[in-house]
């Protein structure tokens, strides 16, 4: 008796009609990704002080109970390119890796960053966890030729500037 072979292409069942139109439909060539203006923001948003990353963020900051670590992409006039969430992290702490924070910024094509982090507790101290992703950040920038110009922590009304206080 003679063997014979089988194909898993043979044990499909017979395609009905409204299968072979689906598979036959021409898929689109190119996505277009379209980037808009924020209708609350309908002039540019400049930041030129810690002042304005404060305004600029504590209400959306203030409101979270867990930590949000942010990202503001600038352009060569300081105005906003981008404002990126970057990771979410737990009551007491957000991991961040400059990969993360960096491929955002080159994707917008930015000449400069602002991070910006809250603290739930509304104590806006730097803890030693957030002076080393500064400096790890601020290293990482420098190799990129993509300054960051500052860290800000928010809490409860109040923020804490790592330019300010003279930790870059």
């Amino acid at each position: 008796m003679p063997a014979t072979t089988t194909y898993a292409l043979d044990l499909r069942p017979p395609a009905s009609a409204y299968a072979k139109q689906v598979h036959e439909k021409v898929l689109p060539t190119w996505v277009r990704l379209v980037r808009e203006i924020d209708p609350a923001h309908s002039e540019p948003v400049h930041i030129r002080n810690p002042q304005d990353v404060h305004r600029l963020l504590h209400v959306r900051a203030t409101q979270e109970l867990s930590e949000v670590f942010y990202l503001i992409t600038l352009n060569a006039q300081a105005a906003v390119v981008g404002l990126h969430e970057v990771t979410r992290g737990t009551l007491t702490s957000s991991l961040v890796h400059p990969r993360e924070v960096f491929i955002r910024a080159i994707a917008d094509c930015a000449a400069g960053i602002i991070v910006a982090h809250n603290h739930p507790s509304g104590d806006p101290t730097p803890s030693q966890d957030d002076r080393a992703v500064t400096q790890q950040l601020v290293e990482a920038g420098k190799l990129l030729n993509l300054p960051v110009y500052d860290h800000v922590i928010i809490g409860n009304g109040r923020y804490f500037s790592f330019a300010e206080g003279g930790l870059l």
